[in-house]
Formats: structure tokens, C-alpha cells, sequence
């Protein structure tokens, strides 16, 4: 199945894109995919889980939803999810 990943801020520094598309087993959580892009980009590591939470102050939306309002972390993605992740912003 395919996901998209939406980047904002800082995440998206990190990254040096935008957005991703990956593709994923039938079964892969947003904790997994969170943990996974910790891995392939090692400045995002520890950025975006806090164990097996989101870290403070991240907001993941899973199609337009924060994941809280699904299983947070354990929350199943589905072909064709655009999952957004976007960091705390400050400034003024």
C-alpha cells in the first residue's frame, strides 16, 4: 500500500522534502512509520517518538484527523493515507 507523508517546519529540514511516499505492509501503524523515518533520517531521531507516544508537541494528522482521535500511535494506515507531521513552530 502507498502513504503519503506531508513535512512541515523543521521536520521538513531535516528531510529536504516536502512530502514522501512510501510504501507499506497492509498491517504498518503510524508509530512504525514515525519510527522508520527516525531511522532512514538520523537528525529526526528521538524527534518524533517518545517511546512508543508521539513526542511532545508533534502533531501527526492521519487524513486531516490528529492521531489521538484514532489509536495514536497504533493508529492502521491504509492505502492512499496522507499522514501530515508537522513540529511546535515558534516565532513572531
Amino acid at each position: 500500500m502507498e502513504v503519503e507523508i506531508r513535512l512541515f517546519a523543521t521536520v521538513r529540514e531535516a528531510v529536504g522534502q516536502r512530502s514522501l511516499t512510501r510504501e507499506c505492509d497492509p498491517e504498518t501503524t503510524v508509530g512504525e512509520l514515525l519510527a522508520a523515518l527516525e531511522e532512514e533520517y538520523p537528525s529526526l531521531d528521538g524527534q518524533l517518538l517518545d517511546g512508543s507516544a508521539v513526542a511532545g508537541g508533534i502533531t501527526v494528522l492521519r487524513n486531516g484527523t490528529h492521531v489521538t482521535h484514532f489509536e495514536g500511535t497504533e493508529t492502521a494506515l491504509a492505502d492512499g493515507d496522507a499522514l501530515s507531521i508537522t513540529p511546535p513552530v515558534t516565532g513572531g
